[in-house]
């Protein structure tokens, strides 16, 4: 065994939405199901790799008119199991300025391909900026309305905006991210052969956005 661990090795302490943490729980989740390790902050910097069983123990309580609901995991481990400087994104947030002077976002993956796109400019730097610090909320936690064939809609995560999957005239299948104020926040930018296909591109997206840099462009 390597080194053991004693005392707090991260902690963090806010005021968050319930769906802003209904979002976080999400990622939380879906990393136990994959087998991955567990990010234990919002931008995924900080990871632990849990034991395949766990003890788990819940635990509300109240004083002083405060309540408090705890969740804790606990098994036996060792500094192997903890990352604390996790470059978890694959992916970087371009900021720039195109030929007609309006500021614009792409999120462009190490691949070098861009998986993503605010889709308008802006007229001032400021305002794509916010919609970058939007898709960086909402695009993690977001539900997946597939509206090629009416499927339900799956609500795994919780934020305030949601992904629709829908076939385009030409029979490509796009994605985009619509908040709930009807505006859409970010799209694929191309069409894909397969449904499957633009699936994998709007997860790669909810992957990549915590933790993506921000980078403005000459």
């Amino acid at each position: 065994m390597s080194d053991d661990i004693e005392g707090t090795v991260h902690e963090s302490r806010r005021t968050r939405s319930r769906r802003a943490i209904a979002s976080y729980f999400s990622r939380i989740a879906r990393a136990l199901r994959r087998g991955e390790p567990v990010p234990t902050d919002a931008d995924q910097t900080v990871t632990v790799e849990p034991a395949a069983e766990p003890d788990l123990e819940i635990e509300v309580e109240g004083e002083d008119g405060d309540l408090s609901l705890e969740i804790e995991m606990e098994w036996e481990g060792d500094a192997d199991d903890i990352e604390t400087d996790v470059v978890a994104s694959k992916a970087t947030f371009e900021l720039y300025e195109d030929s007609a002077e309006q500021w614009r976002w792409r999120l462009r993956h190490r691949n070098g391909n861009v998986i993503a796109d605010g889709g308008e400019g802006y007229a001032k730097k400021q305002n794509a900026t916010n919609g970058i610090e939007s898709v960086q909320k909402n695009a993690p936690g977001a539900a997946v309305d597939d509206q090629s064939n009416d499927e339900a809609v799956e609500t795994e995560g919780a934020s305030k905006a949601t992904f629709e999957l829908f076939e385009d005239n030409a029979g490509d299948y796009r994605w985009r991210l619509r908040h709930d104020n009807g505006e859409i926040i970010a799209d694929g930018g191309q069409g894909y052969a397969s449904k499957q296909k633009a699936k994998q591109g709007l997860r790669s997206v909810q992957t990549n956005v915590p933790g993506a840099p921000v980078e403005e462009q000459d």
